[in-house]
C-alpha cells in the first residue's frame, strides 16, 4: 500500500479536529472521510505495528485517547503523522488514506474483534 497509481485519488483537504480526535480527508474523486485518531494509530503503516512480514502485526491497545499531535507532509505523496503517544514511524501515502477511507468500517470492525479475541476491553475515553 505505497506509492501512487495512476488514477489514485488525491486529498485535496486534510484537515485536524483536535476536540473530537478526528481527522477529516477530502479527495480529488468527491470522496470524503472522518478517521479517528485511533483508527489510524492502530492502522499506523509503520513496522513498529504492521511487523515485517505477514502474520508479525502488532495488535495496539489503550490507544482511544491518543490525538495527532502534528501531520508533516512528505512530498506530493503523503503524510507522516505524529501521534501524542510518540509514536511518528509511519508514512501515510495517499492510496494508504484512501485505502483507509474506503474500508473503514470493516476495518474497524476487525479491530474491535481482534481486541475482544486479546482479552482488551476497550474504554471509550472522554
Amino acid at each position: 500500500m505505497s506509492g501512487l497509481s495512476a488514477n489514485s485519488p488525491t486529498p485535496i483537504d486534510i484537515r485536524l479536529h483536535q476536540a473530537s480526535r478526528l481527522l477529516e480527508i477530502k479527495f480529488d474523486n468527491n470522496t470524503e472521510c472522518m478517521l479517528s485518531c485511533e483508527f489510524l494509530r492502530v492502522y499506523s503503516p509503520s513496522a513498529e505495528v504492521r511487523g515485517h512480514g505477514a502474520g508479525q502485526e502488532v495488535l495496539q491497545v489503550g490507544k482511544e485517547s491518543v490525538n495527532i499531535a502534528a501531520i508533516e507532509p512528505i512530498g506530493n505523496y503523503a503524510v507522516k503523522l505524529v501521534f501524542t503517544d510518540g509514536h511518528d514511524t509511519g508514512l501515510y501515502s495517499w492510496d494508504y488514506l484512501y485505502y483507509l477511507a474506503e474500508h473503514y468500517e470493516a476495518m474497524w470492525q476487525d479491530y474491535i474483534a481482534k481486541l475482544e479475541m486479546a482479552g482488551h476491553k476497550r474504554t471509550d475515553s472522554v
